[in-house]
């Protein structure tokens, strides 16, 4: 009799804490269209496999009238479970309970699972709606998020990190995410800012609204802080769902292996890709016409729409995809789009996803403003990832490869382990048109009809320079191929190099341009 006594308190403080902060809270939670945090939880992870730990944790601050409050598990929900059958960490703070404010134990509980997901190598999935800072707790709540950045930073590399924002993000708050590898979020629900509207009224004497100061657009479309775009938490938790099968689940594993299937016959690579190359084209149907069952997951695409980034999988294993965009200022790399590219390449080379570039570009692109904001210093972002990478790295030239842009772009002097090249392809300093205008500035300046000179010159330089068949000739291009039998070369690259071995340097740690 006395254990089930026992086992009834323990259902009945249960059924409390299942509550967060009540009944009227969770109403208003609901009415702003979010889900509670167990909600959120179980609607990721796989059926019936949610384990809550620290359940009964409690706050133990004591001033402006902290010890007369009972905050259910102190604002927050964590536990382990698995997604596709692969296990997670994960934790989801609960606005229902002081508006999911961090204090020194909602801090720790956070830390504790994910010391445990760094212990036992599997993945991070943070989710973030919370008021920030509990200030009656003082320094202890800074101390709390100086905790969380120092385990975001050691983990970095190690398993992936997933934050998911699903409500306000605010102050300090913003920095774990930021030092995470994937962020997600959803229209009219997230919102990431350091200061808040109130404090730029005041301080700046400026009207903001919060959307427009840290919506979901804004850091997928602007800030770039975002990496996943929805419209609702359901078609975000798919979106983590369908991430979590692609990745491995740390830097020790590869990921999964899946069915390898063949691209969807309506993608013909052949047609794709206009001769003309000042004709724009979309790359993401190149990268679907090679990848199996022409299924590509793209990341950040609201973002520095010049670049495309993404996994995809090649005959049944993931691989990176980086390509040129020329439908978007005819793919030139500036500073976002470099940001962007060299940051997945890092990520796909910390966990073994063998990389895959299509390129078609002419060069960085020109101007006072980039030149001001640092298109030098970003630009060589992509050239360090690139060098730094480990991972097979395979290169198919398209159409356009011109100057900087042709270097960075994964090229042999990189060293990328396969070089193809379309017959259509351009490698050269700079476009025919602009090396047409210095070279032969004097003939074209000189002649009787300049024009057709000019157009003659062009058609020489092009000739001469502007194929694929100068960088073959110097062994810069391993093989011409027809587009047809890009997949199959490239399935052939990717098993070859599956137990590539490289000896780098022995260094602490390199120092990136950041």
């Amino acid at each position: 009799m006395a254990l089930e006594k026992k086992i009834r308190e323990l259902k009945e403080k249960r059924e409390k804490m299942l509550l967060g902060g009540g009944e009227e809270a969770i109403v208003k939670q609901k009415a702003m269209g979010k889900n509670t945090a167990r909600e959120r939880i179980i609607a990721i992870l796989d059926p019936g496999t949610f384990h809550e730990y620290d359940m009964f944790v409690e706050h133990d601050a004591r001033d402006f009238g902290m010890d007369k409050k009972n905050l259910p598990s102190d604002g927050v929900v964590i536990g382990t479970g698995t997604v596709h059958g692969n296990p997670v960490a994960i934790f989801a703070q609960d606005f229902t309970v002081a508006g999911g404010s961090l204090g020194l134990m909602h801090s720790r509980k956070i830390t504790k699972i994910m010391d445990h997901a760094l212990k036992m190598r599997i993945p991070l999935i943070g989710i973030n709606d919370s008021g920030g800072a509990r200030i009656q707790e003082g320094v202890n709540s800074l101390a709390g998020y100086g905790e969380i950045f120092f385990r975001n930073t050691i983990s970095s590399g190690v398993i992936p990190q997933i934050s998911v924002i699903l409500g306000p993000c605010a102050g300090g708050a913003v920095y774990s995410p930021a030092l995470t590898d994937f962020v997600f979020v959803v229209d009219n629900i997230s919102k990431m800012f350091i200061t808040g509207p109130e404090v730029i009224k005041t301080v700046l004497g400026e009207e903001i609204s919060m959307e427009a100061l840290g919506g979901a657009r804004v850091h997928c479309e602007t800030s770039g802080n975002a990496h996943f775009f929805a419209t609702s938490e359901e078609e975000c938790f798919s979106q983590i769902k369908r991430l979590i099968s692609l990745i491995p689940r740390n830097n020790e594993m590869k990921a999964a292996i899946a069915e390898a299937l063949p691209p969807e016959a309506g993608y013909d690579i052949e047609k794709i890709v206009p001769g003309d190359p000042t004709l724009p084209y979309d790359v993401r149907e190149v990268i679907r016409a090679v990848a199996d069952g022409s299924e590509f997951f793209e990341i950040q695409e609201m973002y520095a729409r010049n670049m495309v980034i993404g996994f995809g999988r090649m005959g049944g294993r993931t691989v990176g995809f980086v390509a040129n965009q020329p439908m978007e200022m005819a793919g030139v790399l500036d500073v976002d789009s470099s940001d962007k590219a060299a940051r997945f390449i890092r990520y796909c080379d910390a966990f073994s996803i063998p990389l895959i570039t299509f390129v078609d570009l002419p060069g960085y692109l020109p101007g006072v403003d980039q030149e001001h904001a640092g298109v030098i210093r970003h630009g060589a972002k992509v050239l360090y990832a690139y060098s730094e990478a480990t991972v097979p790295k395979l290169t198919v030239i398209l159409r356009k490869a011109y100057g900087g842009g042709y270097i960075a772009m994964s090229s042999r002097h990189l060293r990328a382990d396969f070089v193809l090249a379309w017959p259509t392809a351009e490698i050269a300093v700079m476009g025919p048109e602009g090396a047409a205008n210095i070279i032969f500035r004097k003939e074209i300046t000189s002649a009787s009809n300049p024009d057709e000179m000019r157009r003659q010159k062009v058609d020489e330089y092009r000739e001469k320079f502007a194929n694929p068949y100068v960088a073959a000739s110097r062994g810069y291009v391993d093989a011409v191929i027809e587009p047809s039998e890009t997949r199959r070369m490239l399935l052939h690259g990717l098993e070859v190099s599956e137990s590539k071995e490289v000896q780098m340097p022995w260094k602490k740690h390199g120092i990136p341009p950041f």
